[in-house]
């Protein structure tokens, strides 16, 4: 089957409840027994057909009551209020697995695994971050506040720095490990702190990750 001509390449920042390890991406289960959190990107580079893509951001948010391979989950996507009509419409249809071969990317898998998507909102998305630091924080008005920040170990010494490195992913081939927090009153709820926080550049075609 072809799909529509895509890519996007951008500086994410997420932010789910388990543990600093998140079991997910060692094919474990979750550290709660549920799973809920939330990602946010910024495109740097990026298109979908003819629509120029660089310069937007986009947030999804996810929960499911038990590990995400058994389904039943709600999501939500929200998209900066600066993007233009077609930027938006392109961007509902990748973070909801749209135009994208079974399994080839975490969105993908994302949508495969709700049986609830709410209306996709669009709002303003402020969103800093620093991948090599591991900082970041994220405001998107009335719905959504977070920030990232290092590991400090808990015996003192300062900062801890540790990478996540999946070849075969779906989502990324490397990525930043740290600590984050984040508070949302949008469709999904949240209330974590200082809980697992992962940054890393997104490269995702309609085939999975692109190299």
């Amino acid at each position: 089957m072809a799909h529509a001509d895509w890519y996007i390449e951008g500086r994410s920042f997420g932010n789910c409840n388990c543990n600093y390890g998140c079991p997910c991406q060692f094919e474990d289960l979750p550290t709660h027994g549920h799973c809920t959190g939330f990602e946010v990107i910024h495109i740097d580079k990026g298109h979908f057909e003819e629509t120029d893509l660089a310069g937007t951001r986009a947030t999804l948010l996810y929960a499911w009551p038990g590990p995400i391979f058994e389904g039943k989950g709600a999501l939500q996507a929200i998209i900066d209020d600066r993007a233009s009509d077609a930027q938006r419409a392109a961007l509902e249809t990748v973070l909801l697995g749209g135009e994208t071969e079974e399994e080839a990317t975490h969105w993908w898998v994302f949508r495969a695994m709700c049986d609830t998507v709410h209306e996709t909102l669009i709002k303003r998305i402020d969103y800093e971050a620093d991948i090599e630091n591991r900082t970041a924080t994220v405001e998107i008005e009335g719905l959504l506040s977070a920030s990232g920040r290092p590991i400090q170990a808990p015996h003192g010494g300062g900062e801890h720095r540790v990478r996540i490195d999946i070849p075969g992913g779906i989502e990324f081939t490397l990525a930043e490990i740290g600590s984050a927090s984040s508070k949302s009153t949008a469709a999904i709820k949240l209330d974590l702190d200082d809980t697992y926080g992962q940054w890393a550049i997104i490269r995702h075609g309609p085939h999975g990750i692109a190299a």
